[in-house]
């Protein structure tokens, strides 16, 4: 749900009402969807390295899960989310912040160049998961890791697949091009990395469309 939802090309276009929405959202919700996901965060990030790269940092959730004094590559194309990032980096984390106004599928950064790539909640809102995983691998080293919590769709048929259904359009809408009916663990099986593992879970929250998901690590 973080947004990075782009558009074709390298630009991403704030809407006036729900960019300051999501930022605000976030900001107060945060630590309630922490709260939900931080066993499966705590075991992806217990050993970062000194400088990662976040795909759709938002308002700055995950820099817990960095030590202070690390080097955070955030590519955030939501100019709201900007100010609550920083103060995030500079106040709470002492984190050193290199804020990348782009999308996940045009990073700019070189290939083979980083050793660690996070995401979370961030792959149900791109255009093309495939073009970001596949950016991902280009600027992951080999041996460099991927490391993700996103939401999915449900099994089919179930109760949580039909209200994923139901309410995808509004869904889509206020959270800037989130889908919550995403197979996600078929482009990362897909994305050429070396290995995949993926734990599938599901949340207990009143936000149903999101409860269902997956974490797990992809290896360049």
């Amino acid at each position: 749900m973080t947004s990075l939802s782009s558009r074709p090309g390298t630009t991403f276009e704030v809407h006036p009402g729900r960019g300051a929405f999501n930022a605000a959202f976030f900001a107060v919700m945060g630590p309630y969807i922490e709260w939900n996901v931080r066993a499966h965060k705590q075991r992806l990030f217990a050993d970062l390295p000194r400088t990662v790269v976040e795909l759709g940092s938002g308002v700055g959730a995950n820099m817990r899960h960095l030590a202070p004094g690390s080097t955070l590559v955030a590519v955030e194309p939501n100019a709201p989310m900007h100010r609550r990032l920083r103060a995030a980096a500079a106040a709470d984390h002492g984190v050193d912040l290199d804020l990348r106004e782009t999308v996940a599928e045009h990073t700019g950064l070189p290939d083979r160049s980083v050793g660690c790539v996070i995401s979370s909640l961030v792959l149900c809102t791109v255009a093309d998961p495939a073009a970001v995983l596949a950016e991902v691998r280009r600027i992951l080293r080999p041996g460099g890791t991927y490391r993700f919590v996103e939401h999915v769709a449900a099994p089919a048929g179930t109760p949580t697949r039909a209200l994923q259904r139901a309410l995808r359009r509004p869904w889509a809408w206020t959270f800037e091009g989130c889908s919550c009916e995403r197979d996600l663990a078929v482009p990362l099986r897909a994305a050429g990395f070396a290995r995949v593992d993926i734990e599938p879970y599901r949340l207990h929250s009143p936000f149903v469309p999101f409860n269902t998901q997956i974490a797990g690590t992809a290896y360049a």
